[in-house]
């Protein structure tokens, strides 16, 4: 048979094998792997990898941060994904207060659809002002959106009275909870006293979000979610105390998983050290992490301690992180990685720390 493409003599890599075969496609759609494939075009690929392409189910695209918005639209950052291997993204849904979930959802869609270079879905974040709702989620659970979005930080931050209902609805409908773990109320706390006390550069950014407070944090929502049953996905971990809890809870059977991001994997706080702009532009939530962190979180990428390395893309140009250089707390939190993700993370292969197959 003769195929539309045929990617040729090249080593195959998936999550359980690897093998030297061709990859045959038809329209878009993969339609054979084996040896001896023919197509109408051809490429050779030997020498290379043939992969999946990636999906990176944490990305902020055109989201609106206070004054600002991430500097990426749905085009540029899909098209970027692309580039860098990635071909499905997950990004967020924010309703406004009062709005109809299913609205915010057509909404965001509305915006996406003429512009995304990839495949795309959406999770729906709940807010305190969407603890009234919680009656819409079998609809859209309905629709397709099976993933809910609570923050323990910001605005949008959830007391545990609101973690309880909202977790509670989101194992209703069996969907899954994913989280911003922190603890916001020590976080606004070490803040504003570094503030009053002059300490206003970036450095003191990490100094105001400790990890044993991350790993407080994720421990907290773990037990809430243990108590009601809900299937639980900790976003961005950015450190071993975080790690450790998520490590407890699935050594006792509990659905609960977790991600890292490259900022965590590659850069340390040292990085908030640099002069002007510079120390400004890894401001991100959690923060960048001691070296100790890095490496543990490395090797609970190699034992499958963490399940997932995502992005947190969320870009920002110069002049918007240099506006708040005068004080940490005005700096827009998030950074960019979206193509480099892939190619990043197989780095550990190269340093012997993960396989071809976990990469």
């Amino acid at each position: 048979m003769i195929y539309d493409l045929a990617i040729i003599n090249g080593l195959v890599i998936n999550g359980n094998g690897t093998q030297t075969a061709d990859v045959a496609i038809n329209g878009e759609r993969i339609a054979a792997i084996g040896p001896g494939l023919r197509g109408k075009r051809e490429i050779d690929a030997a020498g290379k990898l043939i992969i999946p392409g990636g999906v990176d189910i944490h990305v902020h695209l055109e989201m609106p941060i206070g004054r600002f918005r991430s500097s990426d639209d749905f085009f540029s950052g899909t098209r970027a994904a692309v580039l860098g291997g990635t071909t499905t993204i997950v990004d967020f849904v924010e309703a406004a207060s009062g709005q109809p979930l299913l609205a915010a959802l057509a909404a965001r869609r509305a915006l996406a659809d003429p512009k995304v270079a990839a495949d795309y879905a959406l999770h729906m974040t709940l807010g305190p002002a969407q603890m009234g709702q919680l009656d819409e989620l079998p609809a859209l659970r309905a629709a397709g959106c099976a993933s809910f979005k609570l923050y323990m930080a910001y605005a949008l931050c959830l007391d545990d009275a609101q973690l309880l209902r909202a977790l509670t609805a989101v194992q209703t409908v069996n969907g899954t909870a994913v989280v911003h773990a922190e603890n916001w109320t020590i976080i606004c706390a070490l803040a504003d006293a570094h503030a009053a006390a002059g300490r206003r550069e970036p450095r003191w950014h990490p100094r105001s979000r400790p990890a044993l407070m991350e790993g407080e944090a994720a421990g907290r929502v773990i037990a809430i979610a243990e108590l009601v049953g809900a299937s639980l996905h900790i976003f961005h971990v950015s450190c071993a105390a975080a790690a450790e809890r998520i490590v407890a809870a699935r050594r006792r059977g509990l659905p609960v998983t977790g991600e890292t991001c490259p900022q965590y994997l590659f850069l340390t706080e040292e990085a908030y050290d640099a002069p002007d702009v510079a120390g400004a532009l890894p401001v991100c939530a959690p923060p960048l992490r001691p070296l100790a962190d890095q490496e543990a979180l490395w090797a609970a990428l190699r034992r499958e301690e963490l399940q997932i390395v995502s992005t947190d893309h969320c870009p920002f140009t110069r002049a918007e992180k240099a506006s708040g250089l005068g004080d940490f707390r005005q700096i827009p939190g998030g950074v960019p990685s979206i193509e480099m993700r892939l190619t990043a993370v197989y780095q550990g292969v190269r340093r012997g720390i993960l396989t071809l197959n976990q990469w």
